[in-house]
């Protein structure tokens, strides 16, 4: 029995991204919902992580599915899997 060949788990969320200003990266805002223990209200809590988009092609705003890795970089941890939704600016 080898313990070598453990199966890989993957997590995937969702989230807005918030920034694509640097080449290949984006900034993904992941937002989630959790009732206090004690007072029994929602809150909401955020995080904001780091994911590589190899072709570039997240705008500000849009919806995407991203997956983790192992780290590429300092901050980045994740990356794009697909964008579920575009943003669409209604001026």
């Amino acid at each position: 029995m080898s313990m070598t060949n453990k199966p890989k788990i993957k997590r995937f969320l969702t989230g807005v991204v918030v920034s694509n200003k640097r080449d290949k990266t984006v900034a993904i805002l992941i937002e989630r919902q959790l009732k206090h223990k004690m007072y029994k209200k929602i809150i909401k809590l955020s995080n904001k992580v780091h994911a590589h988009d190899e072709k570039n092609e997240c705008g500000v705003g849009d919806l995407v599915k991203i997956a983790e890795i192992p780290p590429m970089s300092k901050t980045k941890h994740w990356k794009l899997v697909e964008v579920l939704e575009k943003y669409k600016n209604i001026d």
